[in-house]
């Protein structure tokens, strides 16, 4: 039997910054961030270095919910700069050919046949390698862009979703593996019996189809998502192929993971096909001194609006109106969007109604605190993601940078090796699909019908 293996994920935004908003100002980040080359070199380093896969966070609006105004976040270059996610994913397709690769769409910004439709496509140009994350939106100014006065309330959202994916997969189950018969001299294009009619109607969404997109090589992309309130993992539970998760220590992780996995088979499904990651920064050197020093830099690039700016972003509420330690009423913590967040930051402040300033801190939002940090030699950042990963609290990572590329530059060049030497991380990619590369099975439309008696 083989032995389990880490996935390493490299989490990316398409924009000026990472998920730390202070790496544009580090002085080894390059700036070309409006050019397909600064992705593609990003790219490259990641097949260089097997990493399984790459995906692209993403809002749909600036983060303009702090003093309600952009001015702050574009000053300060606070995420400030938002590409299409897809587009930018496509350009890095080109350059690699074993790198899966995935993209943020919002279910409740979005249309079902239209989403469906994109990552189909990206996922037969890419030959099996797209991921999808699926997200629920965070705040009013997405609402806004999209011709909303308010945002939906946050179990509404995920009432959507789950809606948003029946048809989705519906859509994607449309083409059986073997429809396509492609015989010019007979005349027969495909098996018209073989491709099946969805005919949604629901609460939220009428769909008929069929769908124009035949099935890809891993069958249909990679579903990622994030939710970790009680009802986003309800969501995760039943939907995801791969969960990204927040924690700050092992012992939050090693509780997630077997509360997770329960509820994966409580939904019916096969724990071991759905893989854990959380969030974290890596900062290795050749020495734990050279570490130190470049987590001093690293540490240097925030400023205090870059906390602010996004905690308003993604709780959908404006923090400038609270003096900096003053608690949050009962009613105030009702408006926040983002429950997984409010939830995190009631449990680790040990407060019922936090402050401006514990949010601040606890979340550790817009600085590397809001992640998990390995700091170190190859050899001691080995050792720390080895002990998360045998507890177990998780099956690999998700990677944030710190500055682009050299972070990845030196994860691939000092850390891969000694996870490689400890038989913890694959030599080769195990595939051409990004599901080969995970370990997960290849989803049969001819099943999917059997499951939900479509008859087309």
């Amino acid at each position: 039997m083989a032995s389990r293996m880490m996935t390493l994920i490299a989490f990316l935004q398409a924009q000026n910054c990472s998920n730390l908003p202070g790496s544009w100002r580090h002085p080894a980040t390059m700036l070309d961030f409006l050019t397909p080359e600064y992705y593609q070199r990003i790219a490259r380093v990641l097949e260089d270095g097997k990493i399984q896969m790459a995906f692209f966070d993403d809002r749909l609006a600036l983060p303009d919910r702090y003093t309600d105004n952009h001015a702050e976040a574009v000053n300060a270059g606070v995420r400030a700069v938002k590409l299409d996610p897809c587009t930018v994913l496509m350009a890095m397709g080109m350059a690699t050919t074993k790198l899966g690769l995935g993209a943020t769409y919002s279910t409740t910004y979005y249309e079902p046949y239209h989403v469906a439709r994109v990552f189909a496509t990206m996922d037969l140009m890419l030959k099996g390698r797209a991921a999808w994350n699926i997200v629920t939106s965070l705040n009013s100014g997405e609402a806004l862009n999209f011709g909303g006065e308010a945002h939906l309330e946050h179990d509404r959202r995920y009432d959507r979703a789950d809606e948003f994916m029946d048809v989705v997969m519906g859509h994607w189950n449309t083409w059986e593996e073997d429809a396509l018969i492609l015989d010019k001299a007979g005349n027969r294009f495909a098996d018209a019996s073989k491709v099946h009619r969805l005919d949604h109607h629901g609460e939220w969404f009428n769909s008929r189809g069929p769908f124009s997109v035949p099935r890809s090589p891993q069958g249909h992309p990679v579903l990622i998502q994030a939710g970790q309130s009680g009802r986003g993992q309800a969501f995760a539970a039943l939907w995801a192929d791969l969960v990204f998760v927040i924690h700050h220590n092992l012992e939050a992780g090693e509780k997630y993971y077997a509360a997770f996995k329960a509820a994966v088979a409580a939904a019916g499904r096969d724990p071991a096909s759905v893989q854990v990651a959380p969030a974290c920064y890596v900062c290795v050197a050749e020495s734990e001194a050279a570490a130190q020093e470049k987590q001093a830099i690293i540490e240097a690039t925030a400023r205090p609006v870059d906390a602010l700016v996004l905690i308003s972003e993604v709780t959908n509420y404006d923090f400038s109106k609270k003096p900096y330690d003053e608690p949050l009423s009962d009613e105030e913590l009702a408006e926040l969007s983002w429950h997984g967040f409010r939830e995190r930051v009631v449990q680790f402040s040990g407060k019922k109604n936090p402050t401006v300033r514990d949010f601040v801190e606890v979340s550790g939002r817009g600085t590397v605190k809001e992640h998990k940090m390995f700091v170190g030699t190859p050899k001691q950042v080995a050792d720390q993601m080895e002990e998360w990963f045998t507890a177990p609290a998780c099956d690999g990572f998700v990677i944030a940078a710190t500055h682009m590329p050299g972070s990845y530059e030196d994860v691939t060049r000092l850390l891969v090796p000694e996870l490689q030497r400890r038989g913890l991380f694959h030599k080769e990619y195990e595939g051409t699909t990004l599901r080969e590369t995970l370990g997960l099975p290849i989803p049969r439309a001819a099943d999917w019908h059997r499951r939900h008696r479509r008859d087309g």
